[in-house]
């Protein structure tokens, strides 16, 4: 079931033309801005967020030089995601929680294979902005250590404010 915008403005400022867009976990929406009521455990594959021009040039700062992330600041309310469908209202059956935590492996894992490659001049400025955005989600929702190692955490975990 899709729940997210056709047409999705920067989860910044909500300027309609957006310029580039970055993939974060399900989780990540905990950390954002009106993220509260949105039942992240629903949430299929990954949650994207769009940013207009001027809002890139602050977010790619804020991730190459500062090493910290923006989520704090976006607003749920503009991002973009598939809900799974809701078996309870419809079947009046209840479902497992979805066990998001081998999407947030692969993220991971993806993103340090991204930074591991960053002087690779293939290797994009947008995709290094995106792994460092999502690795510093996952420590800060407690997923990963500051020295990158992983601590493994179940659907039924509830996230750090």
């Amino acid at each position: 079931m899709y729940a997210g915008l056709t047409r999705t403005p920067c989860c910044l400022c909500a300027r309609e033309e957006t310029y580039t867009r970055i993939a974060v976990p399900p989780r990540a929406i905990t950390l954002m801005k009106n993220g509260d009521p949105i039942a992240w455990r629903d949430v299929v594959d990954t949650v994207t967020l769009r940013f207009c021009r001027e809002d890139w040039e602050l977010v790619r700062d804020l991730a190459i030089e500062m090493d910290t992330h923006p989520l704090s600041r976006c607003n749920a309310a503009y991002v973009s995601f598939d809900l799974r469908e809701d078996h309870e209202a419809l079947l009046s059956a209840t479902k497992e929680a979805t066990d998001q935590t081998a999407l947030e492996a692969t993220l991971e894992a993806r993103a340090e294979e991204t930074l591991d490659a960053a002087e690779d001049p293939h290797t994009e400025e947008r995709d290094v902005v995106e792994a460092i955005i999502v690795l510093c989600a996952l420590e800060e929702l407690g997923l990963r250590g500051r020295d990158g190692s992983t601590r493994e955490a179940s659907a039924s975990e509830e996230p750090r404010p």
